[in-house]
């Protein structure tokens, strides 16, 4: 087995399978407010920026992790109100643009996001998440950020330790408010890390 490679970009083939790693690694998360799933994935699919992402492929070709970014250029996995009509129609388009909102922070600036890190549950522990996590940092710094944000949900140690290895700081806790029973989480951490 050859190693892993990590690419910046989406290819367009790789949609579904990108989509299949998001829901997986943040469905319980994002189940209520976007579920069901084959809905949820098809929202993905029409909302993932292919230019907002670094990949890791298995030597054979298979999409094994994601690692997507955000800044005030746009991000990876938010859509426009217009892909939520295209998926859940007007209805169940219209309370979960107003929820979005709510749920989404605006981000500063000077501030380069980490959008959602996925591994494929059969490939974690390779060190997958550690090499994306590097890539994304990378690119951080090229583009010329000086820091790099992101959240965890508290019950997340292991990417907590992920994070903490690679040299981020928890910031304090944010908290959905009420919109918490619908994002199946209350309570995450704020982490970030200085560049260069």
């Amino acid at each position: 087995m050859g190693p892993i490679v990590i690419r910046r970009g989406l290819d367009p083939r790789d949609a579904d399978a990108a989509a299949a790693l998001y829901w997986e690694a943040f469905g319980p998360k994002l189940g209520r407010l976007l579920g069901p799933e084959p809905r949820a994935r098809a929202y993905l699919i029409r909302a993932m920026r292919p230019d907002h992402v670094f990949t890791a492929h298995a030597p054979q070709g298979a999409l094994v992790g994601i690692a997507g970014f955000r800044t005030t250029v746009g991000a990876f996995a938010i859509g426009r109100p217009l892909d939520l009509v295209a998926v859940y129609g007007w209805p169940g388009a219209v309370w979960r643009v107003g929820a979005l909102r709510l749920v989404r922070q605006d981000i500063a600036p000077d501030r380069f996001r980490i959008d959602g890190l996925a591994v494929g549950q059969d490939q974690r522990g390779q060190g997958i998440g550690s090499q994306l996590l590097v890539a994304v940092m990378e690119e951080a710094a090229r583009q010329g950020y000086d820091r790099i944000n992101l959240d965890v949900v508290t019950g997340n140690t292991r990417a907590r330790a992920l994070y903490e290895r690679h040299g981020f700081a928890a910031l304090g806790e944010s908290r959905p408010g009420p919109l918490g029973p619908l994002l199946g989480f209350h309570r995450a951490i704020r982490m970030e890390c200085r560049l260069g």
